[in-house]
């Protein structure tokens, strides 16, 4: 329709050039619009998370119509609208708007229960629309709703989706959040074409990337340490298996690091440094991430079957059901949780041992179990830390710890890296030592280099400066490389040198 078509069937009030846009009623979208998320995603996640074994009920709601969904979904599913990811670009328009005195409506495809909890919240809207009964208020619904209400060409509307293009082609001005190219042709063919609003979502891949976060998978190259403590890396069927160990263990850690953050969603997003993650931000689509973490584990199990020696992916299979237990359940409990943590660390370890068949050395496991142990305390320590003070006693949210523990988590996590140097310091006497090294007195140069590290690391945390993930501290922290070289150089002096 061209612009002289729009005229004409525009109400008078709304014609010509000279029009007070104060005047016109500014109906905007929620999902995907106002919020970065979709509540529909919102409530489905949350009710499979609290009850997964009625998964399958979400299918029986979904064939009596979207509208029945919604309404069940809503009804057995809390969302806490401060919690959730608005656009506040958007957001702060509207809110100028609306303090020059126009009038502002919200029309939503969400169920009317969760609208009405937004709106609430805001306290920006003087009308909410939105899905009830078995209508679901979206494309030509919703355009009809509004054309009902408010006239052919009597509102202005912001949309972000396709699924809003009946709505803006009966809207006397379009205003679109930022979406696909084709998507802004499309508006403004139309010739109606507002604003173009910011805070739409990045592109899906790099956000997907993100959320796998590929800087962790470095936390997988212990599946090698088997290799290089027995002394295979000469052998080439060991390299081969040691590094289809690692891209397998990386798929997996990437398919639980997703699934962790759709079980963690509100939490994180009450967090201040993981509210910034792709999900908890709404950078990333919920229903994508639920298609992703499957997907990833369905092709670690594809590659591991056939390339890797059976147990292998039974200790895989043991590390994701591990993992999945300690997102739902062991992380809430203290002191439990660390040690799951550390059982994590060192259940890689068991991994690069089934990979390239070799037996797990008893000092091998003791050393990583403490060292792990310490570094999972590390861990909440930092968490803890990083709460704001509030001159009270403050409970880090979905762990079990509060302020009071910091001190306590502290003791027990030096204790444990000093235990872990004593487990070396006492393999280096071990007779099988002796066999595998020619000089095994230079491993000794290894004990004061941990000993330095463990206790920087705490001390630098004991002062606040410690990074809540202790792995990507140890990245970014030259120190820390620096050991890792030295500690390197000691086991191969203790190799070669006669």
């Amino acid at each position: 329709m061209d612009g002289a078509a729009a005229g004409e069937r525009r109400p008078a009030q709304y014609r010509g050039g000279s029009v007070n846009r104060t005047q016109v009623p500014l109906v905007v979208d929620l999902d995907g619009t106002l919020i970065k998320t979709d509540l529909l995603a919102e409530t489905a996640n949350s009710f499979i998370l609290a009850q997964p074994w009625r998964v399958f009920q979400l299918l029986a709601w979904l064939a009596a119509g979207r509208a029945t969904l919604k309404s069940r979904l809503a009804q057995a599913s809390a969302v806490d609208p401060s919690t959730l990811p608005f656009n506040e670009d958007l957001l702060a328009w509207l809110r100028e708007e609306k303090r020059q005195g126009r009038c502002v409506v919200l029309a939503t495809a969400s169920h009317q229960l969760l609208a009405d909890k937004v709106a609430a919240h805001l306290g920006l809207f003087d009308e909410v629309l939105a899905t009830r009964g078995t209508t679901n208020l979206k494309a030509h619904a919703k355009r009809d709703a509004l054309v009902a209400r408010f006239g052919e060409g009597g509102f202005d509307y912001v949309g972000n989706d396709r699924a809003d293009l009946p709505v803006w082609a009966s809207a006397a001005q379009s205003h679109v959040v930022c979406g696909l190219r084709g998507l802004l042709q499309e508006v403004r063919r139309l010739g109606r074409h507002g604003r173009e609003i910011a805070g739409g979502r990045p592109p899906a891949g790099a956000m997907l990337l993100r959320a796998m976060r590929p800087h962790q998978w470095v936390k997988n190259l212990l599946v090698l340490v088997p290799l290089m403590t027995a002394h295979r890396y000469g052998d080439a069927t060991s390299l081969v298996n040691a590094g289809w160990a690692f891209v397998v263990f990386c798929l997996t850690a990437s398919s639980v690091y997703l699934l962790n953050d759709l079980a963690d969603l509100d939490d994180d997003r009450q967090h201040g440094g993981k509210r910034k993650r792709p999900l908890a931000s709404g950078n990333l689509g919920l229903a994508q991430g639920w298609a992703a973490w499957p997907a990833l584990l369905v092709v670690a199990l594809a590659l591991a079957g056939p390339l890797l020696p059976w147990p292998f992916t039974a200790t895989l299979a043991a590390y994701f059901v591990s993992t999945a237990a300690y997102s739902w359940w062991l992380k809430q409990i203290p002191v439990i949780d660390v040690l799951a943590l550390a059982g994590l660390y060192t259940l890689r370890i068991v991994a690069g041992a089934a990979a390239i068949g070799v037996p797990l050395s008893f000092w091998l496991l003791a050393f990583s179990m403490f060292l792990f142990f310490s570094l999972a305390l590390l861990k909440r320590y930092g968490e803890l830390r990083a709460v704001p003070p509030t001159g009270s006693v403050v409970w880090l949210r979905g762990r079990g710890y509060d302020t009071q523990d910091l001190g306590l988590i502290a003791s027990l996590g030096g204790a444990a890296g000093y235990i872990a140097v004593l487990v070396l310091a006492l393999y280096i006497q071990d007779e099988h030592t002796a066999r595998l090294y020619t000089t095994p007195a230079f491993i000794w140069l290894a004990c004061p280099l941990l000993l330095y590290w463990v206790s920087r690391a705490w001390l630098i945390a004991h002062r606040g400066h410690m990074h809540e993930d202790p792995v990507v501290f140890a990245l970014r922290d030259r120190a820390s490389w620096a050991v890792a070289g030295l500690l390197a150089l000691a086991f191969v002096l203790a190799r070669v040198v006669a």
